[in-house]
């Protein structure tokens, strides 16, 4: 089993979070909740106004702000929920509806929104796009098919119910008192809603550090340490209403010598996680670019000496660089389109074994990845779920 740890520091307006397994940092993750810069964010519900519809191309825009336009799928309308209807087709402008930040702004790009709403647990995600009963592909079969017979008689027309990985380690009390909590505050929100004006920010989502922790795997978890007495007791107060039996695992650090980062070298990670080049230990080496698009992910032989057989040393460059390249997505919380330009490998069983691996590799993060092709131009297409922004554009806030 793995073993996890959370590390929880406070500096300079930022809460870093730091997650270990096997006492190796795999995600970093920063958040100022108290810089009231980013009012949008992921997971906040709005009563928003149909501005602008382009059929063209099946997207609305609706403001949730006045000034503050966010992209809207159509298809959605059929079992959106309605505050004010400014006429008969499924979607007028004028009407007003209520939607959740379903992506956040990213440069140029406005938000997307929602009409499917999701209200997110630890062991469950209740939501009103899809009213089947899904769960984690991460869990066992038998269990799987256990919870979803099990979940069977809850099953409605009005909203579905997603089981979380983290369900793996619950009771089915746990799980089903969660989901009776997660149903409450869609029907709270439902009630209040057509009560509320138009830009109306009807449930704010909890700061990130917070959906962080609630996200981490309780597998293997032993502790989380915190370093601020403040952060500290506002976890405390969170575990204490929601998770009463993970209080145990809590524990504030106080050092004056020793500082949490220094004692966990989290600086050093830091700098090689926002590094553009990153060497292998074999000496070869990746360079990482983003663009608006795309991730790019070059491979590079480096210091790495060519021996006698040039394809088998490529091969040996290549799994190294997929290990590496999947750990650096996971750690720099990279999302959306990634392409790999591997060393080219003439042989095609090399090839395969390469995928096979990376896929390997890919599969052990909690967020959903998938390989999807070699180009012609053997380049490796992936894509990886966005859940929350990339760590290099939270830190250029």
């Amino acid at each position: 089993m793995t073993s996890r740890k959370v590390l929880m520091m406070k500096e300079a307006q930022k809460v870093w979070i730091f997650l270990l397994e096997d006492d190796e940092i795999v995600e970093i993750h920063c958040d100022k909740p108290e810089s009231g810069v980013r009012r949008h964010v992921l997971g906040n519900i709005y009563v928003g106004r149909v501005k602008n519809i382009v059929p063209n191309i099946g997207a609305a825009f609706i403001e949730i702000e006045s000034g503050v336009e966010c992209y809207y799928d159509m298809s959605q309308a059929a079992n959106a929920l309605f505050t004010h209807k400014a006429g008969r087709k499924p979607l007028c402008i004028g009407d007003e509806l209520v939607v959740q930040i379903s992506k956040e702004a990213v440069k140029t790009k406005a938000p997307t929104v929602s009409s499917n709403l999701s209200f997110t647990g630890r062991y469950a995600i209740l939501t009103t796009g899809n009213t089947r009963i899904g769960t984690s592909g991460k869990l066992p079969k038998s269990l799987r098919e256990e919870l979803k017979e099990r979940l069977l008689p809850y099953k409605n027309e009005e909203y579905g119910l997603i089981i979380r990985t983290n369900a793996g380690d619950a009771d089915f009390a746990q799980i089903l008192g969660e989901i009776k909590s997660l149903e409450q505050s869609y029907t709270a929100l439902k009630s209040v809603a057509h009560t509320r004006t138009c830009f109306s920010c009807l449930q704010e989502a909890p700061p990130a550090y917070i959906s962080d922790l609630k996200n981490v795997y309780t597998e293997g978890l032993t502790e989380i340490v915190i370093e601020d007495e403040e952060l500290y007791c506002q976890v405390r107060e969170y575990y204490t209403r929601e998770q009463p039996a993970e209080l145990e695992k809590l524990r504030l650090y106080q050092s004056s010598q020793l500082p949490l980062g220094k004692l966990y070298n989290t600086q050093s990670v830091l700098e090689r996680a926002l590094s553009e080049r990153v060497w292998l230990k074999n000496g070869a080496y990746m360079v990482i670019q983003y663009t608006e698009a795309l991730t790019v992910i070059d491979v590079n032989s480096g210091k790495c000496s060519v021996k006698k057989n040039p394809s088998e040393t490529y091969l040996k460059i290549n799994l190294e660089a997929a290990r590496e390249a999947a750990k650096q997505m996971r750690l720099r919380n990279l999302s959306g389109i990634v392409i790999v330009d591997f060393i080219n490998l003439d042989d095609a069983d090399a090839t395969r074994e390469l995928l096979k691996t990376f896929r390997q590799y890919l599969s052990r993060d909690p967020i959903q990845s998938t390989l999807v092709d070699v180009t012609e131009l053997q380049l490796v297409e992936l894509t990886r779920k966005k859940v929350r922004r990339p760590l290099h554009e939270s830190l250029a806030e």
